[in-house]
């Protein structure tokens, strides 16, 4: 075999110049694969739009206001879409299972007291619309506030800086109270808070919605999580009094759903307690044998979360009813739901 020398630098300008024309093939084929060859339209497949299902109709757009109209007829102008449909129904499934005597129960956090929905919830609760009311911690707080100075709803920012925050003495005190009273007596949270609300005769005891249930002979049960309410803090707590009366009240609770077929529960602005507290309420009642079905269920909230949207719409309907979402603010929102819901109980 025959050898030669060649200079180093020869060798080294030859694999340059052999790498430069093997990067130059790489990339002309990159190139060519970036540049598909653009499709053809010419066989392209058409049908005639008079053929094809439509999602959107105008039969069903909204109509403009005139003036001097009803609520009826108001109603009877929204959009028939999304949640205009949702709207119209969530009132006819609440009317016919009124109709048909079957339960309604609402379950909400406090937040709707605060922004002033208390007397139309009275409203429906002496109409019989409402047949069940389960409520947070801070709903007896609020309630209870509202019937003994007829405000509620302390200033948080202005006052957690100096630890005044939640150091109302006669809110923890009359609460506390009561519901050590109610566990001495066997009775559930919501019903030791409501008979002792009436008892008090406070200066604005028509205001209080717990004391209106009681009144009315409608259930009212509160589910309590120990440390989330200001009453918590107070020497004058009962723990163990706060969790006999509690957990009646989620029995009694449990019993009230495991009658809820063909009827409605309404969540109305709890993101994480009714919604977990009403999921264990079905399944406890199902595992009694109680089918809890077919059922519509209904969150009510400004903004959607996960657990309403899990608990509440969608798995305790899964197969055996139906489930809605309605998103809106709650001074708003519930006010004409209700209103709805009069008008067509009044025409029926």
């Amino acid at each position: 075999m025959t050898s030669f020398w060649r200079p180093a630098a020869w060798g080294e300008k030859y694999i340059s110049c052999q790498g430069a024309k093997n990067a130059k093939k790489r990339f002309e084929k990159a190139e060519e694969m970036k540049k598909p060859e653009p499709l053809s339209l010419s066989d392209l497949k058409t049908y005639s739009l008079s053929e094809r299902f439509s999602k959107v109709s105008a039969r069903d757009f909204g109509r403009a206001w005139e003036k001097g109209g009803s609520l009826k007829e108001f109603l009877a102008r929204l959009p028939n879409l999304l949640a205009g449909s949702a709207f119209r129904e969530v009132v006819a499934a609440w009317v016919t299972a009124r109709k048909a005597k079957r339960p309604v129960l609402l379950g909400m956090g406090a937040h709707p007291l605060k922004v002033g929905l208390g007397p139309i919830l009275i409203d429906l609760l002496r109409r019989e619309l409402i047949t069940g009311l389960a409520l947070n911690g801070a709903g007896i707080i609020h309630d209870a506030e509202l019937a003994m100075v007829g405000c509620t709803s302390e200033d948080v920012d202005l006052d957690l800086g100096c630890g005044r925050f939640g150091m109302a003495r006669e809110t923890a005190e009359f609460l506390n109270s009561a519901i050590s009273w109610g566990a001495g007596e066997g009775l559930g949270l919501g019903e030791a808070v409501g008979r002792r609300l009436l008892a008090a005769d406070f200066p604005h005891l028509e205001l209080s919605l717990v004391a209106a249930a009681v009144e009315s002979g409608v259930p009212v049960t509160v589910h309590v999580a120990v440390g989330t309410d200001i009453i918590h803090l107070h020497p004058s707590v009962d723990p163990g009094a706060l969790g006999v009366a509690s957990h009646l009240d989620f029995r009694l609770f449990a019993g009230l759903v495991s009658r809820l077929d063909h009827g409605v529960f309404l969540n109305l602005g709890s993101a994480v307690l009714l919604p977990e507290v009403f999921l264990k309420a079905v399944t406890l009642a199902r595992n009694l044998g109680h089918a809890v079905a077919p059922l519509t269920t209904v969150n009510l909230d400004f903004i959607q979360h996960y657990r309403p949207l899990t608990n509440v719409v969608r798995r305790p309907t899964a197969g055996a009813g139906k489930g809605y979402a309605l998103t809106g603010h709650h001074e708003l929102l519930f006010p004409l739901l209700a209103a709805a819901v009069l008008e067509e109980m009044e025409e029926s």
